[in-house]
């Protein structure tokens, strides 16, 4: 069995590449996108010589073929070839959480120790694609870091409720009913006066599935025909309770649905499985559709929160955070991304008002 290693880097500037990488991984990409060595090697800014000799001693290391070179024919990656960059993207996609919220400890480590003045909010959230950018804008303007940790909603407002942070990200419908999977979920996780909800965005959840759509599925329905490969997400993902609420009130079982052997533990992996073949759709938001190249199709408007306790708006490094989430500069950002909207965002909420399942009554069984 091969082992690997990792290692990091230390830079004032982000590198281009992924936080996790590999030459051989970059050079297979590069060959599979172009069809040829010469190609590969102009878009990597590497020379033939180097790219072809680093396969040829690779196909050595490993004691399997990597690329089939035909003469007059484009380059094409081995069977192995493909199976290996076909994992590595499939590892990197289901590890996304987990490897932001390494490079998120490495940070704060390094902010504390290069720069003492540097503001920290420990956070937990669900994941979230524009929740990386919003770390980088306050790192870059107000030399705020925000230490984001990524769990499932539920984990996340556990996670604030506990002491662990200071403040939590979830999402969820907003126009549910009092017994509905969301208010049982969240009700007493929540409470006004002690709570506070932030608005940060609107989000399109939805139906990930293959370019073209070749299944043409339009509806939760569709996901319950004979042959439907559904990739679910796991219990406790704030998406998990979007899904469960939305086939509750379409008298949808779950069971009807034909689930992969394992659910997936973030956006990124759902859309990978789709992109991957293992599945023909899963349930998620439409930025990590549209980062994968898959198509989506909308089925619910949904509301992130950042959470935080009444006493916490008084500290300073939440007040800067508050003032970045109403600049231009930041809805800018947040309103590019496919399927976001700025919300109102940096508002501080009424959690009675913005969630009307929330009451002081427990609801009759």
């Amino acid at each position: 069995m091969h082992r690997v290693h990792l290692t990091y880097t230390l830079g004032g500037e982000r590198s281009p590449q992924r936080d996790l990488h590999h030459p051989l991984m970059a050079m297979l990409a590069a060959v599979h996108d172009t069809g040829s060595i010469s190609a590969a090697a102009r878009a990597l800014g590497l020379s033939y010589r180097h790219v072809w000799g680093e396969l040829k001693r690779w196909e050595g290391e490993l004691g399997q073929e990597l690329v089939i070179w035909m003469k007059g024919q484009a380059a094409l990656l081995s069977p192995f070839g493909e199976k290996l960059l076909w994992a590595e993207r499939r590892a990197q996609a289901r590890l996304a959480p987990q490897i932001e919220a390494l490079r998120g400890e490495l940070e704060q480590a390094f902010a504390v120790a290069f720069d003492a003045s540097a503001g920290v909010i420990p956070m937990t959230a669900s994941h979230d694609d524009a929740l990386p950018l919003l770390r980088a804008l306050a790192q870059s303007q107000h030399k705020l870091h925000l230490d984001i940790q990524f769990t499932g909603s539920v984990d996340a407002l556990a996670a604030l409720n506990d002491g662990r942070c200071l403040m939590a990200g979830f999402h969820a419908l907003t126009e549910s009913p009092l017994r509905s999977p969301t208010a049982r979920v969240y009700r007493a996780m929540l409470k006004p006066g002690h709570h506070k909800l932030v608005s940060f965005a609107r989000r399109r959840q939805g139906l990930i599935v293959a370019p073209g759509n070749p299944l043409a599925l339009a509806s939760l329905a569709d996901l319950c025909r004979k042959g439907v490969r559904f990739a679910n997400r796991t219990r406790g993902s704030g998406t998990r309770v979007v899904l469960d609420e939305l086939l509750a009130a379409q008298k949808i079982p779950l069971e009807a649905l034909h689930e992969t052997a394992q659910p997936e533990p973030s956006h990124r992996a759902a859309a990978e499985a789709v992109a991957s073949g293992s599945a023909d759709a899963a349930f998620g938001i439409e930025a990590a559709a549209r980062a994968r190249g898959l198509e989506f199709v909308p089925l619910a408007r949904e509301l992130y929160f950042l959470v935080t306790l009444q006493h916490a708006l008084d500290q300073p490094a939440v007040k800067t955070l508050l003032g970045l989430l109403r600049s231009e500069a930041w809805r800018a950002q947040l309103n590019a991304l496919p399927g976001y909207a700025a919300e109102n965002s940096g508002e501080v909420l009424s959690l009675r008002r913005v969630l009307p399942w929330w009451s002081y009554r427990t609801p009759k069984r």
